[in-house]
C-alpha cells in the first residue's frame, strides 16, 4: 500500500464511554468482519474484558476503506494502563475522541487528551450515546468545545450502538488524518506497543514501523534490551493474524519472535535490523516500575509450587508483573507481587483463580518506601515487615501522586475534605464550564490505595472520576503499625502509615479483626503497636461451657471448685492454643468504612 494511502489513529475515551462499541462498528461497516461473526466487543478477547465491559488489553486491527488502509488501535481506558495508551499513541498520527454525550468530560478523558496533545496527534471529537434519553448534546458539545478550542460543528454526533453516523468518522479520519511519515531507504526502526506470550509460537510483538521494512524470517535487534532475534513470521491483524512478506513504512501490524518472555521485547523498545542497526532508538522509552505491592498465598502450604508457576507463565506475557517469594509464619510461603494499580492486582488475582485453579490469600495493597538509614545506605522495602530496626533509620520517604478530580461544581467542597482527609494538598481549582469542576491536588499513594476511589464515588453521587499519575518520593513521619493477635505479632496484617493517622487506623482494625477472627475456648487479645507500645487493644471473649449443670445440692464450695478447674484449663490452653486467622482478616484494611 502506498504510505500516502494509509492511516493510523486510536480510539480514546473514559471507561464505558463507548470506545469498544464504536470500534466494532467501524469493523463491521468496513467489512472487516462478516455479519455472520459479529458480537459485542470483538476486539475484547478476554472473558473478564466481555464480563466487566472494559478494555484491559489493546487490539490493532486493519480496515479497508474508500481505497485507503486504516489501521485502528483500540486502547486501555484505565488510569492503571497509562503507559500503555502513551505508546499506543506514539504510534498513529490520529485519534477519534469518544465522549458520552449523557455523561460528559471525565478526568479520564481529560488525561488521554494531553497524552495525545503531548504526542501531537489530530484529534477528531466525537459524542456518542445520542439516542439515549438522559443525552444533552447541547451541554457536553459546549464542555468539548471548552477543552479542544475546536468549533461546534467539528463535533461528530453519532451513536455506536445503532450505528448512526458512524461512517462520517471514517470519510474524517481519510481527510484530517495525516498519512504517516518516514523513508523506505532508512535503517530499520519499529516501535513495540504491545507484546504477548503465545505457548505455541513464543513471544509476539505489535509493532509500528516508522523507517525502512521488517520481512520474514529476517534477524532483529531490541535496542533497549539488546536481545538479538528472529522474525519468524510477520503480518497484520484484520482482526485475526494474516501474514504478509513484509510490513513496510507506516504500517502497523505483528512479529512473531523466537523470544521466551515478553520481559526480552518490552513496550515503548525499537525493533530493528541485526545486519543493519539503527544508530539511535525510537524516543519516549522506559521501564514501567510497579508501585503497588500485594502478597499472594495459597490456601495450603502443598500448592505453593502450583501458585509459584502460575505467576511465572502470567509474567511471560504481562512485562510489569514482578515478584518475589515470601514467607509469613502465619500463612505460610506465597509470592510477593508488584503491581500498576488496584485494577492491575484485580485482574492478575481473578486470573489466577480462573486459569490456574487456585484458592488464594491475598494480603492488603501497600505501597514501596525508600529508607535511608543512619549509616548512609539507602534501601527500598515492598512492605511493612521489611523495615529494619527503627533506631538504625534516619528518614523514610513514601510516593506521592499527581492527582486530577472531575466532578460536578456542587461537590467541589466535598471533594476537597477528602483530599485533605487524605493528607492530600488541593493545588488548583478550575472550570470546564459553568457545571464542571476540575481539582488538581497531591496526595500520598498509600492514602489512595484503600477506598479514597469509593468514597469519592459516594460524595459526588457517582459524578465524580479520578486519574493520578506518580511524582516524586517525599520524608514523612512514617512508623510501622504491627498487630498481635493472641500476644503473636502477625507480619502479614503490619501496615506504614504516617504517626498522625496511626492511633485512629490501629483503634478501627482491630475493631474490624475481633468481628473477623472466630471466638476459641480461651480469651483472645488483638493489639496494635508502634515499636514496643500498645497504642489500641480488643479482647475477643472465650466461649464458656457451663461446668456446673451436672451438680445438684451439697455445699457451694462443690460449684467453686469445678469453676476453678474450668478457669485452671481455659489459662494452659491460653498459653498453648493457636489462634485459627481467616483470609478476611488479611484484606480487612482494605475498606476503612
Amino acid at each position: 500500500m502506498e504510505q500516502t494511502k494509509i492511516r493510523n489513529f486510536c480510539i480514546i475515551a473514559h471507561i464505558d464511554h463507548g470506545k469498544s462499541t464504536l470500534a466494532d462498528r467501524l469493523l463491521e461497516i468496513t467489512g472487516t468482519i462478516d455479519k455472520r461473526d459479529m458480537h459485542a466487543q470483538v476486539l475484547d478477547r478476554m472473558d473478564l474484558e466481555q464480563e466487566r465491559g472494559i478494555t484491559i488489553k489493546l487490539a490493532p486491527v486493519r480496515m479497508k476503506h474508500n481505497g485507503h488502509q486504516l489501521n485502528l488501535i483500540d486502547t486501555p481506558g484505565h488510569v492503571d494502563f497509562s503507559y500503555e495508551v502513551s505508546r499506543s499513541l506514539a504510534a498513529c498520527e490520529g485519534a477519534i475522541l469518544v465522549v458520552d454525550a449523557a455523561q460528559g468530560i471525565q478526568a479520564q478523558t481529560l488525561a488521554n487528551v494531553y497524552l495525545a496533545l503531548a504526542a501531537d496527534l489530530t484529534i477528531i471529537p466525537v459524542l456518542n450515546k445520542i439516542d439515549l434519553p438522559a443525552a444533552d448534546v447541547e451541554r457536553v458539545s459546549a464542555e468539548v468545545v471548552s477543552l479542544l478550542g475546536c468549533k461546534k460543528e467539528d463535533i461528530l454526533l453519532i451513536s455506536a450502538k445503532t450505528g448512526q453516523g458512524v461512517d462520517q468518522i471514517l470519510n474524517r479520519v481519510i481527510s484530517d488524518v495525516p498519512a504517516p511519515k518516514g523513508m523506505q531507504s532508512e535503517s530499520t526502526r519499529a516501535l513495540i506497543f504491545d507484546s504477548y506470550y503465545d505457548d505455541y509460537r513464543g513471544v509476539i510483538l505489535y509493532v509500528r514501523v516508522f523507517d525502512g521494512s521488517v520481512a520474514k524470517s529476517g534477524s532483529v535487534k531490541m535496542m533497549a534490551s539488546g536481545v538479538e532475534g528472529q522474525a519468524l513470521e510477520v503480518g497484520h491483524l484484520s482482526p485475526d493474524m494474516s501474514a504478509d512478506p513484509s510490513l513496510s513504512t507506516g504500517e502497523i501490524g505483528y512479529i512473531v519472535t523466537n523470544f521466551r518472555s515478553t520481559r526480552e521485547a518490552r513496550v515503548g523498545d525499537t525493533v530493528t535490523l541485526s545486519h543493519s542497526p539503527a544508530s539511535t532508538p525510537l524516543p519516549g522509552y522506559q521501564n514501567v516500575k510497579p508501585f503497588v505491592y500485594a502478597g499472594f498465598f495459597p490456601d495450603s502450604n502443598e500448592n505453593y509450587q502450583l501458585l509459584k508457576d502460575a505467576v511465572e507463565k502470567l509474567s511471560l506475557s504481562d512485562s510489569a508483573l514482578q515478584f518475589t517469594p515470601e514467607n509469613s509464619p502465619v500463612l505460610g510461603f506465597g509470592v510477593r507481587i508488584g503491581f500498576l494499580g488496584l485494577l492491575h492486582m484485580d485482574i492478575v488475582r481473578e486470573r489466577l483463580t480462573r486459569e490456574y485453579n487456585l484458592e488464594l490469600v491475598v494480603t492488603n495493597p501497600s505501597t514501596d518506601y525508600q529508607i535511608k538509614m543512619v549509616s548512609g545506605e539507602d534501601i527500598a522495602i515492598k512492605s511493612a515487615s521489611e523495615l529494619p530496626d527503627p533506631t538504625k533509620v534516619a528518614e523514610i520517604a513514601e510516593p506521592w501522586i499527581n492527582g486530577e478530580i472531575v466532578c460536578p461544581g456542587d461537590y467541589v467542597g466535598s471533594v476537597i475534605q477528602l483530599i485533605v482527609n487524605a493528607r492530600g494538598l488541593q493545588k488548583n481549582l478550575s472550570y470546564i464550564d459553568s457545571r464542571l469542576a476540575v481539582v488538581t491536588f497531591e496526595a500520598p499513594l498509600a492514602n489512595i490505595l484503600t477506598d479514597f476511589y469509593d468514597k469519592l464515588k459516594s460524595i459526588t453521587s457517582g459524578y465524580g472520576s479520578l486519574n493520578y499519575e506518580l511524582a516524586d518520593y517525599r520524608v514523612q513521619d512514617l512508623v510501622r503499625l504491627d498487630f498481635y493477635v493472641a500476644g503473636e505479632i502477625v507480619d502479614s496484617l503490619s501496615v506504614m502509615v504516617h504517626r498522625s493517622e496511626a492511633q485512629s487506623l490501629g483503634r478501627d482494625t482491630v475493631k474490624k479483626l475481633k468481628d473477623v477472627i472466630p471466638r476459641q475456648n480461651f480469651q483472645v487479645s488483638l493489639q496494635a503497636a508502634i515499636g514496643g507500645k500498645f497504642i489500641a487493644r480488643e479482647d475477643i471473649s472465650a466461649y464458656r461451657k457451663d461446668v456446673t449443670t451436672g451438680l445438684y445440692g451439697g455445699d457451694v464450695t462443690r460449684k467453686k471448685k469445678v469453676l476453678a478447674k474450668q478457669k485452671k484449663g481455659k489459662e494452659r490452653m491460653k498459653r498453648f492454643g493457636k489462634v485459627d486467622i481467616p483470609a478476611e482478616a488479611f484484606t480487612v484494611m482494605l475498606k476503612r468504612d
